[in-house]
């Protein structure tokens, strides 16, 4: 059965997408069957993976959550073997609204995932910056999120907010909710407050912060505007050595979940 791994941080601009595209990718690449779920309305992960986010011609998560369309019918296969996408589009904006009178409706993302979880070894999903009805329910399918953290104060403050949330979704909604770590991205080594924010870090939550580090890279950057992962724009990159890494991490500590689910 496969892994649900939400990426998820209320904060914008911490490399969110960035790190669901290219972990992603990278599982693929290690030849793990993966599919990718943009439930971000702004649809970057959409774009950054070469789909028009604007095109009305496929369906996307929003027909899924309202329940037109089942989750086997808008899959779609990228430009990476082993890599399907579920397409986001601006619409989603309005499916927390139409979704508001559906009984157990924190659990629609949750039922409508099911049939799928035997067909991929990972599911990564790409939470919108908010704490919205959709993020709940990611957090709510999930198995384990991933928070990713910019080495700064700022993004820092709303990590309370955002690890109270997910206390909030164990209790009421997904006991079995684990935090896979704390991602350390847009890292810069030569600066010395990233280093105290990563310690500091570190000393609060022992254990739950990867080794791996996501540091500044300007491929990285440029991959999205291609419609590609970094490993495919530039597989020699830093950024692209960076998530293999991560994904390295994430199977080794999973194995021994992989064996329990079976």
């Amino acid at each position: 059965m496969g892994k649900i791994i939400a990426i998820a941080n209320q904060k914008g601009g911490v490399g969110k997408t960035t790190t669901a595209i290219n972990l992603a990718a990278s599982l693929a690449v290690l030849e793990y069957k993966t599919l990718i779920i943009d439930a971000d309305p702004q649809a970057n992960t959409t774009s950054g993976l070469n789909f028009n986010p604007d095109s009305k011609e496929h369906d996307t998560l929003y027909e899924l959550l309202i329940g037109v369309r089942k989750a086997e019918e808008i899959v779609k296969p990228t430009d990476l073997e082993r890599l399907d996408i579920i397409t986001s589009h601006i619409n989603l904006v309005g499916a927390e609204i139409e979704m508001l009178d559906i009984p157990g409706r924190e659990n629609v993302l949750r039922n409508a995932l099911s049939p799928l979880r035997d067909r991929y070894d990972y599911i990564v999903l790409d939470c919108a910056p908010s704490l919205g009805l959709i993020t709940i329910n990611a957090l709510t399918a999930a198995d384990s999120v991933i928070i990713p953290v910019q080495p700064e104060y700022f993004p820092l403050e709303g990590l309370g907010k955002l690890l109270n949330t997910i206390n909030i979704v164990r209790t009421r909604l997904n006991p079995d909710l684990t935090i896979e770590g704390f991602l350390f991205t847009m890292y810069d080594s030569r600066l010395r407050l990233h280093n105290q924010v990563v310690e500091e870090v570190k000393t609060y939550y022992p254990d739950m912060v990867f080794q791996t580090m996501i540091t500044k890279n300007v491929r990285l950057s440029e991959a999205p505007s291609y419609g590609k992962p970094a490993i495919l724009y530039d597989a020699r990159s830093t950024g692209s050595d960076n998530y293999l890494n991560l994904a390295r991490e994430i199977i080794k500590k999973n194995g021994q979940w992989q064996k329990e689910t079976l």
